[in-house]
């Protein structure tokens, strides 16, 4: 009669480059994650945002373990994951409705998101609880159905199959389900940033709306899989996207970052010492709006400090917490607002679009145009028609 630690045995261990590529996804999405949940006190969405890709971490930690033999060195953990993949969802979810709505859905308020991924928990309770011999049997099914299995008692209650069964299309539902809820609150906000031509944070707007469609794919990709291949066989193909998006997601958080802005750079080499003087967002706010300072083609964070007399540090400092980015994006926001006004006022009629974002301080036709649409999400002329179609 052959042993249970020789059936274990028989299991092969393989690594080859689709393993080395979820394993590098692994690292890198536990890595972006830690950082996320270090640097998202008071931002609950950030903070939603990082434990789904903490959990998909794990999820696909799980996978490439399965995937490669050494579960055989951890049998007791097998399918173990299988709850957090009915998170993935809702925290998603949560996350892009955070962003997009300016609050967050406490667990008071969303406790039903929970009911399907906890009551599958409990289901799955006695499953948890077997011996090896059922969770190895479980795990030569799905990954080595050729090869021979444990024997189990007869007594055992395998009543958790029934749901253990239908998780595929657990799965589904829920993606599907959040996919659709985060495209709604996706579309809502795309038709008020249309309608009211809103100056808000466009780029928050892109993140979010392809942090929906990344959901959407998945749930293709999810779909194709479970449709191809019987059992987890095709795991790893989802666990490869779950790469490329954890490499995606480190390029746009790095491109955002303000590491890269030439007035940060500047900052932190201006001054050995650290100034004293404060000055609030508020008095920086008064200052540029009476002077209209904005129009100037000469404002800088160095100018604008020398005027208020104060240190750049402290400029940058007290508009990177009252306006919530650096000083580049604040001064462009304000000359957008301005210009979006003299593009629709006949006033101004007599001028160019160019001419109209040299009125408001851009040195060129292409500053003013990637700032509009940064700023917008359109075109000057564009943004224009959408008002004046005739024009």
């Amino acid at each position: 009669m052959v042993t249970i630690n020789e059936l274990i045995d028989q299991i092969p261990v393989r690594h080859n480059l689709t393993s080395g590529i979820m394993l590098l996804g692994v690292v890198q999405n536990i890595f972006i994650s830690l950082i996320m949940l270090l640097k998202s006190k008071g931002n609950p969405p950030l903070k939603y945002l990082a434990l789904a890709i903490l959990f998909g971490a794990i999820i696909f930690l799980d996978v490439y373990v399965c995937y490669t033999g050494l579960m055989k060195h951890v049998l007791f953990l097998n399918d173990s994951t299988e709850p957090l993949v009915l998170l993935l969802g809702p925290m998603i979810y949560f996350s892009i409705y955070g962003f997009l709505k300016r609050r967050h859905i406490s667990l008071k308020q969303g406790w039903w998101h929970f009911v399907l991924p906890v009551g599958y928990f409990m289901s799955q309770i006695p499953f948890y609880l077997a011996p090896l011999s059922v969770k190895l049997n479980a795990y030569l099914g799905a990954y080595f159905n050729d090869f021979p299995t444990a024997n189990v008692t007869e007594n055992f209650n395998y009543s958790y199959h029934f749901f253990k069964d239908i998780f595929d299309w657990l799965i589904l539902i829920s993606l599907l389900t959040y996919t659709i809820l985060s495209m709604i609150l996706v579309r809502e906000e795309h038709a008020r940033i249309t309608q009211n031509a809103s100056t808000g944070n466009y780029a928050k707007y892109i993140f979010t709306r392809n942090s929906a469609l990344i959901l959407c794919f998945f749930f293709l990709l999810v779909f194709c899989v479970f449709y191809i291949y019987d059992d987890d066989k095709g795991d790893q193909y989802i666990a490869i996207f779950e790469t490329v998006v954890a490499f995606a997601t480190t390029y746009i958080i790095v491109s955002e970052s303000r590491f890269f802005d030439k007035s940060w750079v500047a900052d932190k080499y201006e001054t050995l010492g650290k100034p004293t003087k404060q000055i609030s967002f508020k008095e920086i706010e008064t200052f540029v709006d009476t002077e209209e300072y904005v129009l100037s083609i000469n404002a800088s964070l160095n100018d604008l400090a020398g005027r208020l007399q104060m240190h750049p540090n402290q400029i940058s400092k007290a508009i990177n917490l009252g306006f919530g980015s650096n000083f580049n994006s604040y001064i462009n926001s304000k000359r957008i607002a301005l210009a979006k006004h003299r593009l629709i006022d006949a006033q101004y009629n007599h001028l160019t679009i160019e001419a109209i974002g040299a009125s408001v301080g851009f040195k060129s036709k292409s500053a003013f145009y990637n700032a509009f649409k940064k700023e917008i999400g359109s075109s000057p002329s564009k943004f224009q028609k959408t008002i004046y179609p005739k024009l």
